[in-house]
């Protein structure tokens, strides 16, 4: 691969924004410099940013390209181009797909498509057709009879690197309010009123029946591979206390202040979703990601179910709040969640890292990424 030279770049590295040039060479960053450069091959940004590749460490959107409508259901393939596509567009160059290992719903896509999902993304990745690096992510429900076989025949598939702990029982953790419960799965099933109050009984026998022990099988699969693990939804103290127990360095999306600065104080990650602070509040009516933010107690910014808001949100919080520089801004989808799940060779502009790399243009209206690079090879 031939020399690379960024020049008049606004380079946001982990502590300072500098304007001047970077060299990659072999996929690497060899040199930064506050000089620019006038060598006639190098490309010159314009004043533009240049920002570490961004990391995705929670993502659903291949569901939606596996199902693009309700009931209809699309090849498998061609869904994962197309959501590695829109990832890579979106300044993603490291993606976990967030893939679930049961659901409330006993047949639901997620449970069909799981198979089909993991392979897919492996032949891609293996025929050199994705664009981003993904890595997967196993969402463990607890309360899923079947958990601990679909966790059993996967977690050794050498792309598993993180795997988290779920349970979205009623009343408590995600929807400690029955009424968002209710508004949530009526919308998403049709179910009518005495449908929901059947499937409340049921998912909350299978919390009881399966929660704890399947928690343990996840935990010790966790520590046998040697993979991150997160946990999720947590709301109060307690919750985090188990987290910390168990070895967890992400807190996904906590559903109280409370919880979130547990988390944090415990050395926890904590990671929110962009779509939370794009639209101003939770879908779910828990706590805002702006307000942790605020409060200092965040640290990891996921798109969840929409890619772009990735950097959406990080700008966001870097235009809204005069006590969040943009290289703080920046670290929560870059150095952070690369920090929490052990890959030390990305995460920042420095000297010796991937050469992994975007291009935005800041306009008054929005953030607009202009180009992407994994390891030096551009792919938006």
């Amino acid at each position: 691969m031939p020399e690379q030279i960024f020049t008049n770049a606004r380079m946001v590295l982990a502590d300072r924004v500098i304007t001047g040039s970077l060299v990659v060479t072999n996929g690497l960053i060899r040199d930064i410099s506050e000089t620019p450069s006038r060598l006639p091959g190098a490309l010159d940004l314009e004043g533009d940013y240049l920002m570490p590749g961004f990391i995705e460490l929670h993502t659903d959107n291949l569901e939606k390209h596996m199902t693009p409508r309700p009931k209809t259901d699309w090849p498998t393939f061609a869904a994962v181009i197309a959501h590695d596509s829109q990832v890579a567009v979106s300044g993603i160059t490291t993606v976990f797909d967030a893939l679930a290992l049961g659901d409330v719903n006993q047949g639901s896509t997620r449970i069909r498509k799981l198979g089909d999902m993991i392979k897919g993304i492996g032949d891609a990745a293996d025929d050199g057709l994705l664009r981003a690096e993904h890595f997967l992510h196993l969402r463990c429900e607890v309360s899923y009879p079947e958990l601990p076989e679909a966790l059993d025949g996967n977690v050794g598939n050498p792309r598993v690197r993180m795997l988290s702990v779920m349970d979205h029982t009623p009343g408590q953790r995600q929807f400690a309010k029955l009424e968002a419960y209710y508004i949530y799965y009526q919308g998403k099933y049709g179910m009518s009123d005495s449908d929901m109050e059947i499937f409340i009984a049921d998912r909350r026998r299978d919390q009881q029946t399966y929660g704890e022990r399947h928690r343990r099988h996840v935990v010790a699969a966790a520590r046998q591979h040697g993979l991150a693990l997160a946990s999720h939804d947590d709301a109060t103290p307690d919750h985090v206390a188990e987290a910390v127990a168990d070895g967890m360095t992400v807190a996904e999306f906590p559903t109280t202040v409370e919880a979130a600065r547990a988390a944090h104080q415990a050395g926890l990650h904590v990671l929110m979703g962009g779509p939370n602070i794009v639209r101003g509040g939770s879908h779910s009516g828990n706590v805002s990601a702006r307000d942790l933010a605020a409060a200092g107690i965040l640290d990891v910014i996921s798109s969840d179910y929409v890619p772009h808001s990735l950097l959406h949100g990080a700008m966001l919080l870097f235009d809204d709040m005069e006590a969040i520089t943009l290289p703080q801004a920046i670290a929560m989808i870059t150095r952070h969640p690369a920090e929490s799940v052990g890959l030390t060779d990305r995460g920042e502009i420095a000297i010796g890292k991937r050469a992994d790399l975007v291009h935005v243009h800041h306009s008054l209206h929005h953030p607009v990424v202009r180009a992407a690079w994994s390891q030096g090879r551009r792919i938006a």
